[in-house]
């Protein structure tokens, strides 16, 4: 939990205790369902809820936002966001019921009411929201032609809506259709743990 509010010093009360559960909930919920590597359960906090915060870092969503989290798995951005946006409702979606069956359980236990889950594939979901996020479930290509529809036009914040993708490594390639448009932060700019060196945000506006 130091890590966290190491980089988020004005946490509420009540977000710190929602953070501080959070390694239990995981432990507990990993024994029965195997959503993150038993070898990575104990970089919880680093390499899963600092990563996903790493987005809190590029953009302050204002209250009333709409966000859907594509391939969430265990819940990862969409609940770390939940926890400190407490006011923007996030939609998490996974084609896989027992993934959600964890994110179910753990958003439960925090009493996140902000947190919607659908068992589903983006493409079927007719709904739009302000901002798409998710940690690299495919080729950036084939992610924007999956959710491009599920853009809302009308703008909310001071940028414009979007696409923000965490990914890692070199991915130049994938980036040639939209390099006149897309937008790459280094979260290592953020964060300053080594695992970060490699870790962007990829932010294509719409």
């Amino acid at each position: 939990m130091q890590i966290i509010s190491k980089y988020f010093k004005d946490l509420s009360s009540l977000q710190v205790d929602q953070f501080t559960q959070l390694d239990a909930l995981y432990r507990e919920n990993n024994a029965q369902i195997n959503t993150i590597s038993r070898k990575d359960i104990d970089n919880l906090y680093e390499r899963h809820v600092l990563h996903s915060l790493a987005i809190a870092k590029f953009v302050n969503f204002k209250n009333e936002t709409t966000v859907i989290d594509v391939g969430t798995g265990g819940g990862f951005p969409g609940i770390p966001l939940a926890i400190l946006f407490p006011e923007v409702s996030f939609t998490l979606v996974d084609s896989i019921a027992k993934k959600l069956k964890v994110v179910g359980n753990v958003s439960e236990a925090l009493q996140l009411k902000n947190i919607n889950i659908e068992h589903n594939r983006v493409e079927n979901i007719r709904k739009k929201f302000d901002f798409v996020v998710s940690r690299a479930v495919t080729a950036f290509p084939e992610f924007v032609a999956l959710v491009q529809n599920n853009i809302k036009k009308e703008m909310r914040n001071s940028m414009p809506n979007g696409i923000i993708y965490l990914k890692g490594g070199d991915f130049a390639e994938e980036m040639k259709p939209f390099k006149k448009f897309v937008e790459v932060a280094e979260i290592s700019n953020y964060f300053d743990e080594p695992f970060f060196e490699t870790k962007k945000i990829v932010y294509l506006p719409f």
